[in-house]
């Protein structure tokens, strides 16, 4: 018989919806049926206060992800699917991290690691994440646009993509129109998509973003390099909220993770959709199944 990849599942900020959602894909029969789950649930003397953003439950959610993170590098489980943390409670805890994604690298060592996002109709890598946007255009640099290229490149044959094609979206409007708005695109990025197609990646840009997902929607791109946090995920969730899933490329494991964040509103309410958490398991499974991201 073959043993079913186990699959570590972290509830999050305990005040969130983080654990209802959680406990429902853990027990959802699609997980079952591909996956071992394994809830890691906060300490029980963490005090909780459902809705509300707080110090201790910043401080509780870290813990759960070190805890499931040591696991994963033990090789105790096979892969990792979290649930949101709030990045405000982990600021009142006094954590420098921001969020799952610089946190995991600093936990595993990763040098560079990248976000994306899989969705039945497009995927997108973000080569920024939390930052304001007035320091985007700065944090884009040569380097790191070719960096997430072909990060991007040499992951996506673990989707099922043998050849990716990889489209950039330009930073400025109409991909800065020749230095009519902006000198970006043709100082940075374009400099940066000439690197990687002369290391044999098909990559294609800067393109207008505000063509580009429609384009990789309909099957001209298999994935999108976004210049930053909401030029990414505003396509992405316009199409696919609830079904996408956040993946995490760089790491020596595998994590995914939910579409959303902690939804303090409705959290204790029995309200809270559990489809984005159960993608992600399933995902995360089968990623454990075909090795490491």
């Amino acid at each position: 018989m073959t043993t079913l990849p186990r699959v570590a599942i972290t509830v999050g900020d305990p005040n969130g919806i983080g654990p209802e959602i959680a406990a429902a894909a853990a027990t959802d029969p699609r997980v079952l049926a591909v996956c071992a789950p394994v809830v890691y649930e906060a300490d029980p003397a963490c005090p909780t206060a459902v809705g509300e953003v707080r110090a201790e439950a910043g401080r509780a959610a870290y813990d759960v992800i070190v805890r499931a993170v040591d696991d994963a590098m033990a090789g105790r489980v096979d892969a990792i699917a979290t649930a949101p943390v709030s990045k405000e409670a982990f600021a009142l805890a006094g954590l420098e991290w921001r969020g799952h994604t610089d946190l995991l690298a600093h936990l595993t060592g990763s040098p560079f690691v990248v976000m994306m996002f899989e969705a039945p109709r497009l995927r997108v890598v973000l080569a920024t994440v939390h930052v304001a946007l007035r320091d985007v255009p700065a944090l884009l640099t040569r380097d790191l646009m070719a960096r997430t290229i072909a990060l991007a490149a040499r992951e996506l044959p673990r989707f099922g993509v043998a050849a990716p094609r990889i489209a950039v979206a330009g930073l400025n409007p109409h991909a800065g129109e020749h230095g009519l708005m902006g000198h970006e695109d043709d100082s940075v990025i374009a400099p940066a998509v000439a690197d990687c197609r002369d290391r044999g990646i098909d990559a294609t840009g800067p393109l207008p973003a505000d063509t580009v997902f429609v384009r990789a929607s309909r099957g001209e791109f298999d994935l999108v390099v976004a210049c930053y946090h909401d030029q990414g995920l505003v396509p992405v969730k316009l199409l696919s909220f609830g079904e996408s899933v956040n993946v995490t490329l760089g790491l020596p494991i595998v994590r995914t993770s939910v579409d959303h964040g902690t939804a303090f509103d409705i959290a204790g309410r029995g309200a809270a959709n559990p489809g984005s958490m159960v993608h992600a398991v399933l995902l995360a499974a089968r990623l454990a199944r075909t090795g490491r991201t």
